[in-house]
C-alpha cells in the first residue's frame, strides 16, 4: 500500500472531510460527480480523498478496492434508475408499459452520466449475479416480474429478458459513441471527418455517416424495442395455436 500503511491502517484514517463526516452514499455521489466532469480515467483513490478533503485511505471502509469504488459507480446510476421510476409514480400493470418505463428511465440516466455508463458493461461482466449490486438485482426482478406477469413460460421469461437488456444497453452504448471528428469545423464532412474514409473502400460508410451521426432518441428506442417484443408475442401465439 501507500506510504507503507495496509487495510489495518486504512480503517484508522480519519473519514472527517471537508463537509463533515463520509457515507457511503457522499462517496459514490462524488465520485460518480468526477466521472462526469473528467471521465472514468480521473477516478482514483487519490483523487477522490482530494474531492472529499480526506486521505485516499478513510475511503477503504466505503469501497475496498478500486473495482468495488466502480461497483459502487453501477449501484448509483441504478438508485438513479430507482428514482426516476418512483417519481413517475405506480407501475402501469401492462408488461409491455412497464418495459418501456424502464428502458426510457434508463435511457435518461446513461445520457446524464455518459462516462460512465461503460461500466454497465465492463463490472457486470465481472461480477456473478448473486454478487452485484442491490439495486441491479431489484431491476433485473422488476423485469422479470413484468415478463412473468405477461404470462411467458421461465425459458422464454429469460429469452426476453436477455433480448431487452441487451437491446437496451446496446441502443444506449450506439447513441453515446463519438462521430464528430472535429466540433469547430462548420462544413458537415470535414465535422465529421468524413476525408479521413476512403471514398473507394467506404462508400455506403461515408454516405450514411450523417446519419449514423443523428441520436435515434427515445423514439429509436421505443420502436425498436416494440419489434422486439413483437416477435416474442408472435412466437408465443404461434406455438400456442400449434
Amino acid at each position: 500500500m501507500a506510504n507503507g500503511r495496509g487495510p489495518r491502517e486504512a480503517r484508522r484514517a480519519s473519514d472527517r472531510g471537508r463537509y463533515g463526516r463520509l457515507s457511503r452514499e457522499r462517496v459514490l455521489a462524488t465520485a460518480l460527480e468526477l466521472v462526469d466532469r473528467e471521465g472514468l480515467s480521473a477516478l482514483s483513490m487519490r483523487r477522490l480523498g482530494t474531492e472529499l478533503g480526506v486521505e485516499a485511505m478513510a475511503l477503504y471502509r466505503y469501497a475496498a478496492s478500486k473495482d468495488s469504488l466502480l461497483d459502487g459507480l453501477v449501484e448509483a446510476l441504478y438508485l438513479e434508475l430507482e428514482e426516476r421510476l418512483a417519481v413517475e409514480g405506480d407501475e402501469d400493470p401492462d408488461w409491455r408499459a412497464g418495459l418501456h418505463r424502464t428502458a426510457r428511465a434508463t435511457y435518461a440516466v446513461c445520457l446524464t452520466h455518459p462516462h460512465a455508463v461503460p461500466l454497465l458493461a465492463t463490472r457486470l461482466l465481472a461480477v456473478p449475479l448473486a454478487r452485484r449490486p442491490a439495486a441491479v438485482l431489484r431491476d433485473h426482478e422488476r423485469v422479470l416480474t413484468l415478463l412473468r406477469g405477461a404470462g411467458f413460460d421461465e425459458s422464454t421469461v429469460a429469452d426476453v429478458f436477455r433480448a431487452f437488456t441487451a437491446w437496451l444497453l446496446g441502443y444506449v452504448s450506439v447513441e453515446l459513441r463519438p462521430t464528430v471528428d472535429n466540433p469547430d469545423e462548420t462544413d458537415p464532412a470535414f465535422r465529421l471527418g468524413l476525408h479521413r474514409l476512403s471514398a473507394k473502400e467506404l462508400p455506403t460508410l461515408r454516405e450514411t455517416a450523417a446519419a449514423l451521426a443523428e441520436q435515434g432518441g427515445p423514439e429509436g428506442l421505443a420502436a425498436g424495442l416494440d419489434a422486439l417484443l413483437d416477435s416474442f408475442t408472435r412466437g408465443s401465439a404461434s406455438a400456442a395455436s400449434g
